[in-house]
Formats: structure tokens, C-alpha cells, sequence
């Protein structure tokens, strides 16, 4: 099954057990000004969360297109995407953990036909200092489900992912965490805003037997690590407190908020830890393997930051952003800039947007209609920012060069401005100066990374 036919068969089977399936919302919400993008499909949905009546009801489903900006320098791996679409349902205290976690099991094993063997999961551990209690409700919910598949349902105790690094699951199907497994929008119950709804959460991940445990991620692998064992598909949030000035409360009504990632199910669907293989992503690997005469396997970081960075960035012109040097504009000319950067390393020297954006709207059309309809526009804004950077570089390279004739050495500030208020690559910089044989001071490398570490830490707070 691809991602078409999942993405179809998910709202088949929500509108069979009496959800009405919502329009999406804009990449952009124009009426939350928390946060840059849609990043999670619950949202848009915050106001009926917290209690509010919805005009389709209590029960909804939608898949909903997120984009997530703090990502951006994880992109390069088998798994982390900027842009992604998620599978959502919702129970607007209707439904529970006894119906939905058997549901969302369904889908899994029964209808997509994932091997209900590679299945773990996880559960929130409590918190006493909020009277949270452990999630053993879910819990045994799993364990039943498990049971009657004739699969091992042992439980551990993690806690947190620096414990499970070093112990590892010992096996064990059911691992419980602590705020790990609770949600909320900015995370655990201290990290609350007032007013903002949160609950604990069950995780569900795939297991893939034959990836080889990264130990740079911790000794032994477990359900949240980064090893490259586990990928994360899917999370039943059990949405049941709010945050008030002096801890957490109930809501007043229990919700439901599930999200799924389509691209990473549909990795799971194929048996590949590589979600760039699944037919969503696949047709541009091959469109940039075809132009630049490269293969996916000699330039696979390369060909995956390009083929998401401008993945998201064609979402982001369909939904009316431009580049520019502040707020969503700004993370959109990171994305095309670093997609560009990248193009470099592929012998790609201009015409991304014409070669790519096409290919998108052709694997969208059926359901993303906008896209091809918009594509000669977005290929003129692409296009448009791709002339800029090409001239961004060359005034880059001829400030390396300045910098050389008026400086004893380039320091890591020299080349964090370069990069940050001019769009210049680091490694361009870099290059440049040992190509001219500039000296660069020997901090320059800590120097940079702080300044970015930095910067990074201003835009999750912002994201």
C-alpha cells in the first residue's frame, strides 16, 4: 500500500466509525500568532479542545500538511522532514483510550498491514508532583491487543531517554517515559502556558531488524532512541488537563487528539527505514538522479535536504508566503537557500524550481490541486530567490575575500554574519578562504557553532 492509497484509506475507514472528515487549514494560521506554521493537524483545532463545540461535531478527521522549521538541520537523515503530512482524528470528549487505541491498532495491522510483530509502544510514567498518575490503563489496552496476536507484551520502566540509552528496552514491547510521553505544545506541565490543554500520550513505533543500532545515539537501542531501530508513526495524545497559574487541572471535556505521520507509515508499509523511498518523496529522488547524473546512494544527504527543502517551500508559495528576512518568509528563503546549497554538491547551479516543482504537483494532484494549479507561480517565486542567492554568493565570495585583505584572520563571528545576515554557506565561506589561502582563527569553528546553537535555540522558541 503507498501513500496515496493510506492517506485515502484512513479517511475511509475514520468516516466509517462516524467522524467527519475537516478541510485542512493553511500552513500559515492567520488567527494563532504563537507560532509560525501548522505544525501538528490539533492546531487548528485548539479552541474546541479546550471546549468550545464544533459545527462537524465531536468527532473529526482530517489529514493535515504541517511544517516544522526546528527540523531544518535534521533533515539529511533516514527519517526527519520539514514538511510532512499527518494523519489526524479526533474525540471531543466522546471517545476514549478503550476505543481509540484498538482503532488506530486496526489501521495499522489490518487495513495498511504493518507486522503487528514490529510494533512497540510507549506510556507516560506520571507525575507526582502534578497528581498525574502512571498511564496503566493504556497500558493494559496494549498488552490486550498484543495478547491476542499471540505477541510478547513485557513492560520497563525508562523514564527518561538518557536511562534508556544506557539499559536499552531489554526487549520489552510496552516501555513507559516520563515527559517524553506527556504533550503539549511547548512540553512538559512546567513548560505550559496557562491555559494551554495537555495529557499524556502513547507512542506507537516500528521496528526495523535490519538497521544496525547507531550507539552514537546510546549503548543499547529502545522505543525513543535515535539509533535508527525505532521510528516513531504515530501518537494517541489523551488530552485531559490544562495549565493554570498554579498546576494542571481536568479539562472539562476528555479529548482525543491522534496524529500519524503519512510518510513514515507508509515507509513502515514498504519495510523501508528510509522514508525518502516512499511514493511521495521517490518520483523527485528520481527527477534529481535523472538531471544531475548522480545516484541516491553516492549523494543521499544532498538529494534529501534538496528534495524536502523544496517540497516545503512549493507548500509555503501555494499558501501565499514569499521569501523575505523576517518571520515565515525568512524560514522560507532558509529552506530554499539550504536546498540550493545543497544543489551544489549535485552540480546543480540554478533551475531546481523548474526541474522539481512539476514532479511535486504531479504526485499531489489528486489530493493538492492547488499545487498545479499555482505551479507557474511557484516556479517564478523559486526561481525569483534562486537568482538572488546566485548573486548572494558571488558578493559572498567577495567578502571572504575583503575579509582576507583587512583582517589577520576570519573569525567564527566573520563567518556567522556571513551566513546569517548575507545567506552565505558556511562551507562556501570556508572554501574560500583556504582556496585564497586566508588564515582563520583556530576558535573559529566553537565560535560559529555557539552563534548558531544560539540562533537555534531563538527559533525553536519561536517555532
Amino acid at each position: 500500500m503507498d501513500a496515496r492509497a493510506i492517506r485515502q484509506a484512513y479517511l475511509d475507514l475514520l468516516r466509517e466509525q462516524r467522524h467527519a472528515v475537516i478541510d485542512r487549514a493553511p500552513l500559515v494560521l492567520r488567527d494563532d500568532p504563537t507560532t509560525l506554521f501548522t505544525g501538528s493537524g490539533m492546531q487548528p483545532l485548539l479552541p474546541y479542545l479546550l471546549g468550545a463545540e464544533h459545527p462537524d461535531g465531536a468527532r473529526l478527521a482530517d489529514v493535515q500538511p504541517c511544517l516544522r522549521a526546528q527540523d531544518m538541520d535534521e533533515v539529511g537523515d533516514n527519517r526527519h522532514t520539514t514538511f510532512f503530512e499527518m494523519l489526524g482524528n479526533w474525540s471531543l470528549g466522546d471517545y476514549s483510550k478503550a476505543e481509540q487505541i484498538p482503532m488506530v491498532w486496526h489501521f495499522l495491522v489490518d487495513v495498511v498491514g504493518l507486522d503487528p510483530e514490529r510494533i512497540y509502544v510507549t506510556a507516560f510514567i506520571g507525575d507526582s508532583a502534578h497528581g498525574i498518575p502512571r498511564d496503566d490503563e493504556s497500558a493494559d489496552i496494549w498488552e490486550r491487543l498484543f495478547r491476542e496476536r499471540g505477541i510478547s507484551f513485557d513492560r520497563i520502566d525508562l523514564d527518561t531517554e538518557e536511562y534508556g540509552n544506557e539499559v536499552g528496552n531489554q526487549g520489552a514491547r510496552i516501555a513507559f517515559y516520563g515527559h517524553k510521553n506527556w504533550w503539549s505544545r511547548f512540553g512538559g506541565p512546567d513548560d505550559m502556558p496557562v491555559g494551554d490543554p495537555g495529557g499524556p500520550d502513547s507512542e506507537i513505533f516500528y521496528y526495523f531488524p535490519q538497521v544496525e543500532h547507531d550507539t552514537a545515539y546510546g549503548r543499547y537501542p529502545h522505543q525513543n532512541s535515535d539509533g535508527g531501530q525505532f521510528l516513531e508513526i504515530g501518537n494517541s495524545v489523551f488530552m485531559t488537563y490544562r495549565r493554570t497559574e498554579t498546576g494542571v487541572v481536568d479539562l472539562p471535556k476528555h479529548n482525543v487528539d491522534f496524529g500519524g505521520g503519512l510518510e513514515r507509515i507508509a515507509a513502515a508499509a514498504i519495510d523501508s527505514p528510509d522514508v525518502y523511498h516512499v511514493s511521495l518523496l521517490w518520483p523527485m529522488v528520481e527527477q534529481l538522479q535523472k538531471v544531475t547524473g548522480k545516484s541516491y546512494a553516492e549523494a543521499t544527504t544532498a538529494m534529501r535536504v534538496v528534495v524536502d527543502h523544496l517540497r516545503g517551500a512549493v507548500f509555503l508559495a501555494a499558501d501565499g508566503v514569499r521569501p523575505s528576512n523576517s518571520k515565515q518568509g525568512y524560514v522560507m528563503r532558509r529552506l530554499l537557500r539550504r536546498a540550493m546549497r545543497f544543489g551544489l554538491d549535485l552540480g546543480l547551479t540554478a533551475g531546481v524550481a523548474a526541474e522539481l516543482v512539476p514532479v511535486v504537483a504531479l504526485v499531489y494532484s489528486d489530493v493538492y490541486p492547488e499545487i498545479a494549479a499555482g505551479e507557474a507561480d511557484i516556479v517564478a517565486v523559486i526561481a525569483k530567490e534562486e537568482k538572488l542567492f546566485a548573486r548572494t554568493l558571488r558578493k559572498g565570495l567577495s567578502m571572504v575575500r575583503r575579509l582576507g585583505r583587512t583582517q589577520p584572520a576570519i573569525t567564527g563571528a566573520h563567518l556567522f554574519e556571513l551566513h546569517d545576515t548575507f545567506g552565505m554557506p558556511i562551507e562556501l565561506s570556508v572554501e574560500e578562504a583556504h582556496r585564497q589561502g586566508i588564515a582563520l582563527e583556530e576558535t573559529w569553528q566553537a565560535d560559529f557553532d555557539a552563534l548558531m546553537d544560539a540562533q537555534k535555540a531563538r527559533s525553536r522558541a519561536a517555532g
